[in-house]
C-alpha cells in the first residue's frame, strides 16, 4: 500500500508561473535593449535610446572657438532624425566632467536643471531646440556659413535667472566641461541621448605680472619690425623739429633794410623802357629825376 499523493495548491502554481513569466519578460527586454543600443533600467517605465554620436568642438578654423567663458559645438544635424517627432525638444546638457557620471536624465519638465544649479549640482540644461531647427543638411550652409551652437553666449540673461532659468549664460570657470544632447518629448520624458563629449577646457587669462616682456623672448622678425618702426619714428621727429626751427627763425629775424634810392625809385627795375604812345623819332630822353607834371630842371649850360 503506497503513500498518499498530495496535490500542489493552485495558488502556488500560479505564483511560480507568474515569477517565470516575469523573468522571461525581463530577459527579453534586456536583450532587446542591448541589441538596439538602449539603456534599460527595471525601475524606469521606458528606455532611453543611446545614439552613437559624440558632441565635439567645431572642426572649422574659426577665431574664438574656445574662449574664457564660451565654446562652440557642432550642431547635431542628422542625429535625431529617425527618433524625433515635431513636438519633441533637443536639449544640451552641460556638466563638469567630474560630475557628468552623476547626472540623471529628468523624467518631467519640472526636473530639468537650471543654470543656477551648475555650481551646486555640477550640471544644467540649456539651448532647447526643436528638431525642425536641426534639419539633415550639410554642416555648412549657403555662402560658407557654419552652423554652430555657442555655449555661454548669452550674458544678458544673468540679470534675471528667475525669468530665464534655462539661459545660456557665460560659464563661470575654465572647467573642464562635458556635454551631451538629450531628446525629450512634450511631457519631459527622455527618448534618446548622445554620448558625453570629451572634456572641454576653456582658456584662462594670465596675470599681468606673469607676462614675460624681455626682448630676448621675442622672435627675430618682431625685433626687426620694432627696430624699423622706431627708426622711422625718430626720423619723423627730427624732420618735424627742423621744420619748426626754420619757421621760428623766419618769423623772428629782422627783414633787410632798403636803400634811399630803392625807396625813391620804387620797386620797378629794368634796363630798358619803351614808350608806345610816342613815335621813336620824336621820343626824347628825359633827364634823371624828371617826373611828368613838374617843372623841368634848370639847365646849367649857357
Amino acid at each position: 500500500m503506497g503513500l498518499p499523493q498530495t496535490q500542489p495548491h493552485p495558488w502556488l502554481l500560479i505564483l511560480v508561473l507568474s515569477w517565470l513569466r516575469a523573468i522571461r519578460s525581463l530577459e527579453t527586454a534586456v536583450l532587446h535593449s542591448y541589441l538596439c543600443g538602449r539603456h534599460y533600467s527595471p525601475l524606469s517605465p521606458m528606455a532611453t535610446e543611446l545614439i552613437p554620436y559624440t558632441p565635439q568642438i567645431t572642426a572649422w578654423d574659426l577665431e574664438g572657438k574656445v574662449t574664457t567663458t564660451t565654446f562652440s559645438l557642432e550642431q547635431p544635424r542628422c542625429v535625431f532624425d529617425r527618433h524625433a517627432r515635431a513636438t519633441d525638444t533637443v536639449w544640451l546638457v552641460v556638466a563638469f566632467s567630474n560630475a557628468s557620471k552623476d547626472f540623471q536624465n529628468p523624467k518631467t519638465l519640472a526636473e530639468i536643471p537650471t543654470f543656477a544649479q551648475l555650481l551646486t549640482d555640477g550640471h544644467y540644461m540649456t539651448l532647447a531646440l526643436s528638431p525642425v531647427q536641426l534639419p539633415c543638411l550639410d554642416s555648412v550652409g549657403g555662402g560658407g556659413r557654419a552652423f554652430l551652437l555657442r555655449v555661454g553666449n548669452d550674458a544678458g540673461c544673468l540679470a534675471d535667472l528667475q525669468q530665464l532659468p534655462y539661459c545660456n549664460a557665460p560659464l563661470p570657470s575654465p572647467g573642464p566641461y562635458s556635454v551631451k544632447f538629450l531628446l525629450m518629448d512634450a511631457e519631459g520624458s527622455p527618448r534618446a541621448e548622445t554620448r558625453w563629449s570629451d572634456p572641454i577646457t576653456l582658456h584662462q587669462g594670465r596675470a599681468p605680472g606673469s607676462i614675460d616682456t624681455w626682448p630676448a623672448r621675442r622672435s627675430g622678425v618682431m625685433i626687426v619690425i620694432t627696430t624699423i618702426l622706431s627708426s622711422l619714428a625718430g626720423l619723423l621727429l627730427l624732420a618735424f623739429l627742423a621744420a619748426s626751427t626754420v619757421r621760428f627763425f623766419s618769423l623772428w629775424l629782422p627783414e633787410e633794410a632798403q636803400s634811399p634810392e630803392q625807396l625813391r625809385i620804387g620797386s620797378f627795375k629794368g634796363k630798358c623802357y619803351m614808350t608806345h604812345h610816342i613815335p621813336p623819332s620824336e621820343a626824347t630822353t628825359l633827364p634823371v629825376g624828371f617826373e611828368p607834371g613838374l617843372d623841368p630842371l634848370p639847365s646849367l649850360s649857357p
